[in-house]
């Protein structure tokens, strides 16, 4: 698939407030974070602006963004249609809990509670950002187990380590986000691990030979001439392929920037603490956002569509 930039930066950059916004919507009314006005407006700032900059970025990816608004009509079998109505309801508790701790100081009761369903709402969104893709069966390297939790894991991470940062013009020496956002770096590798393995390891289920069922007892099926004599918007947006040296590289280079650096720069800064601590959380966060922006270019020009058959490729 052609990695549209506008997409790739959606899905990072709104995974992040999300994922910010769930974190503060929980642990703000359970006491575990600062409730200090000013954290707020630091913490919730960068939640709805990382949130709400993905969601208009990915408005770009549409042949007409003025009709963007037709998307929301669809939630009962689009998942893309549930992600923008999820997001746009997530709004509402969000915007009572941040009104009520930062105009009047309350993080219990009523307010507390939209906190929480602020969280859900957000976890639900993310959800529902990894199932677009996951629903796709076309294109076996989505269609896994493996999506969602690599959309979760990662967004996790990235909001640990945002929250990491912030917490620490609050607190000295925070070991519990610090802990947190190391945890989450070893699961989000994990998975990201297991969901490279299993797209590299797993037999591609479509051929020309399926496609067709010219197959026989295992003979080689292919096209007698091409479709088209130039491209066409199938192949400039379906058809994109990736060297394999370049996809090692790039898997080094996500590894690196999106895990071990991050992971390595936060056990400093839960170690080291104080201005120590809040600039290695600062160069943690500023690696994990290029790494994650390499995975997602990734996750889309791996991925190969069924169509891609009648243009040519043996096997997707």
């Amino acid at each position: 698939m052609h990695p549209t930039f506008s997409i790739v930066f959606f899905t990072t950059a709104a995974g992040a407030g999300l994922a910010l916004l769930f974190l503060v919507g929980i642990g703000v009314p359970l006491g575990l974070l600062p409730a200090a006005p000013w954290f707020g407006v630091a913490a919730l700032v960068a939640a709805f602006a990382l949130t709400a900059a993905g969601l208009v970025s990915s408005a770009f990816h549409l042949g007409r963004p003025e009709r963007a608004w037709r998307a929301f009509s669809q939630w009962r079998s689009s998942w893309l249609s549930r992600e923008g109505v999820l997001s746009v309801l997530t709004l509402v508790p969000a915007a009572i809990f941040a009104i009520g701790w930062l105009f009047f100081g309350a993080t219990s009761g009523f307010v507390g509670l939209c906190g929480f369903l602020a969280a859900a709402l957000a976890a639900s969104t993310i959800y529902c950002t990894g199932m677009i893709y996951a629903s796709l069966k076309p294109i076996r390297q989505w269609r896994n187990r493996w999506t969602v939790p690599n959309y979760f894991t990662l967004a996790l991470m990235s909001g640990l380590l945002l929250l990491d940062l912030i917490v620490r013009f609050w607190a000295v020496r925070p070991v519990g986000t610090a802990f947190l956002a190391l945890l989450a770096a070893g699961i989000a590798w994990w998975f990201k691990e297991a969901y490279w393995q299993f797209i590299d390891t797993n037999s591609a289920p479509s051929t020309v030979a399926s496609a067709t069922t010219l197959g026989g007892r295992g003979g080689r099926v292919r096209m007698l001439e091409p479709p088209h004599t130039q491209d066409n918007f199938l192949l400039q947006e379906m058809g994109y392929r990736i060297a394999r040296k370049h996809r090692v590289r790039l898997r080094a280079v996500v590894r690196i920037a999106a895990f071990l650096l991050p992971a390595l720069l936060t056990l400093v800064a839960m170690i080291a603490g104080g201005m120590t601590g809040v600039v290695a959380a600062a160069v943690a966060l500023a690696s994990v956002a290029l790494g994650l922006v390499v995975e997602r270019w990734l996750f889309f020009a791996e991925a190969k569509h069924t169509v891609t058959l009648y243009y040519g490729a043996e096997a997707v």
